[in-house]
């Protein structure tokens, strides 16, 4: 991957979250200008080309982390470092396009690890026992493929649980999602949900006695979400689903569209994750609450919303022309200080056990809803046909169109997709 690189700060960052996926010819956000005038003068210089992918939003963030980095090793090596927006839910799409001239260093959803690992994409990490020591058990594994590290632990706090307005839903409340919708109907408002995505999607199938999984070949699902049989069935969930969609109080929206309703008075709770707790917070003030998820109505019963858990890990390209210094920069990124500097700007809850341990990080309203959610979570482990189909099948119930179709049929339809070799 040799290339010359050149770093500036755009004057604007984009407003959307988890933007679509930037290719390797996109510019720059930033990256070190005087290593680059002299590779620019000299191609064949010592100079080490790095490039970093991470999550827009952490701009500022790794801005401090790769200025720290360069202060620390000044004196071995002449560094390029070029930072480039790109979301961590679609990082492996951007990676495969060009995985031989694709980032050095990236930071990934935990969901991806086996398929960046069969593409040869990471090898196993060189100094794993301590990075299994130093990080919390459930992250290490995320980051692992039979016993084998490939990748660095960097959050354990890719899950998602309920924020709500204190100033309109009181602790009660807040455990039943049938009182908080009617609540935000009264109120003229709304309580989200992103119904795009089969993430938060599961939340309504996870805890039903229906499940969904990666098989033993790592590539294809396992699917039960149309049974015919059981106290709850397929057509149950789907039915709550509708009622759901239907109700005045309810709106299905995006990140992007969650924070601009939070931001605007418009939505009063939603369905969201620990990334977005300083925005949250800031807009609400006194009245920033977070919680577990709620129960729902389904089959006359009340079911306990269930979530995935996920980690962002950070990954080395095994391609990169850079490896050794690749790694070390991989570990500035995920270390114990950067984690903790990582928690303060952007609220996101460490991996590394010292960072999870301190006093901040264990008083924050986010992170205690995600571990009182945990209960009823598990580790997503899913595989890429899962997506579409559940999409689909959302978008024709947000759109009305179950209305006098058979719901049996539909939900097999999805499932044959999701479960499709």
């Amino acid at each position: 991957m040799k290339r010359k690189i050149s770093i500036l700060f755009p004057a604007l960052l984009l407003a959307v979250l988890l933007s679509g996926c930037q290719s390797k010819d996109s510019d720059p956000v930033f990256s070190t200008t005087d290593n680059e005038q002299e590779a620019e003068r000299n191609p064949d210089s010592d100079t080490v080309n790095l490039t970093v992918w991470g999550a827009e939003e952490d701009e500022e963030l790794l801005r401090q982390i790769i200025d720290g980095f360069q202060e620390e090793y000044q004196n071995q090596a002449n560094f390029a470092i070029t930072y480039m927006p790109q979301s961590e839910s679609h990082c492996t799409d951007a990676l495969m396009a060009d995985l031989e001239n694709g980032a050095d260093v990236f930071a990934f959803a935990d969901d991806q690890l086996y398929t960046l690992v069969a593409a040869g994409a990471l090898e196993p990490i060189d100094n794993a026992e301590t990075i299994r020591a130093s990080n919390l058990p459930e992250a290490v594994l995320a980051a692992s493929v039979d016993d084998t590290l490939y990748a660095l632990p960097l959050t354990a706090d890719n899950g998602y649980f309920l924020y709500y307005n204190k100033q309109y839903f009181s602790e009660k409340d807040i455990t039943s999602l049938d009182r908080m919708l009617d609540i935000a109907a009264e109120q003229e408002k709304k309580v989200s949900m992103e119904w795009s995505s089969g993430w938060y999607v599961y939340s309504l199938f996870g805890n039903t006695g229906l499940t969904v999984g990666l098989n033993d070949d790592g590539i294809t699902n396992y699917c039960t979400w149309n049974s015919t049989e059981g106290d709850i069935k397929g057509t149950d969930v789907a039915r709550a689903m509708l009622a759901m969609a239907e109700h005045p109080g309810f709106i299905s929206t995006d990140d992007a569209g969650f924070l601009e309703g939070v931001k605007n008075g418009t939505i009063i709770a939603g369905v969201n994750g620990v990334w977005n707790a300083v925005a949250v917070e800031e807009a609400w003030g006194s009245g920033f609450g977070a919680a577990k998820l709620p129960s729902y109505t389904c089959a006359g019963q009340q079911v306990q919303m269930a979530s995935f858990s996920g980690y962002k890990l950070i990954g080395v390209n095994a391609y990169s022309s850079h490896p050794q210094w690749a790694a070390k920069l991989a570990e500035w990124i995920a270390s114990e200080e950067n984690q903790a500097l990582r928690f303060q700007l952007r609220g996101q809850g460490p991996s590394n056990i010292q960072a999870a341990a301190s006093a901040e990080v264990q008083s924050s309203p986010a992170i205690a809803a995600l571990l009182e959610q945990s209960e009823f979570s598990c580790l997503q482990r899913i595989g890429g046909n899962f997506w579409e189909p559940v999409t689909t099948f959302t978008a024709d119930i947000l759109a009305g169109n179950m209305k006098g179709k058979n719901l049996q049929e539909q939900l097999d339809i999805m499932v044959d997709g999701i479960i499709a070799p």
